[in-house]
């Protein structure tokens, strides 16, 4: 079932988010002291190409630096790619279908404003513990 969502949700928002989080890495990279929201950028890119099966999960060790960080992704990108997922959700939500869909872009949009000081793990390592 996850791999079925997965391909509904990579053509209908996963490749477009995909591409703005890319976007949003490589201008971030430009500037060497942004580099880290860069890769952060990557990291969720490739989480919201293919995101079910996967989960985020708070870092334990996450602390000031990660919410200072927040601020500075926020006004750089963080804004503009969680109106991106609101936007999706929002379009996948008008149909019965999309509704899992919507849910799931709807959950995007904290990690797309805070994406430091968390993880992208897989669903099965999470309900192990």
């Amino acid at each position: 079932m996850r791999t079925l969502l997965n391909i509904i949700w990579l053509v209908l928002s996963g490749f477009w988010m995909f591409l703005a989080y890319m976007f949003f890495g490589v201008l971030l990279c430009i500037l060497i002291i942004t580099i880290p929201w860069g890769i952060a950028s990557f990291r969720i890119g490739v989480y919201a190409l293919w995101p079910f099966g996967q989960t985020i999960v708070a870092k334990p060790d996450a602390g000031v630096g990660s919410f200072l960080g927040n601020v500075i992704w926020v006004i750089f990108a963080g804004i503009w790619l969680a109106i991106g997922h609101i936007a999706t959700g929002i379009a996948m939500c008008l149909t019965i279908i999309g509704i899992p869909l919507g849910i799931a872009s709807f959950k995007m949009v904290p990690i797309s404003l805070m994406p430091l000081g968390k993880d992208i793990v897989p669903v099965d390592s999470v309900s192990a513990v």
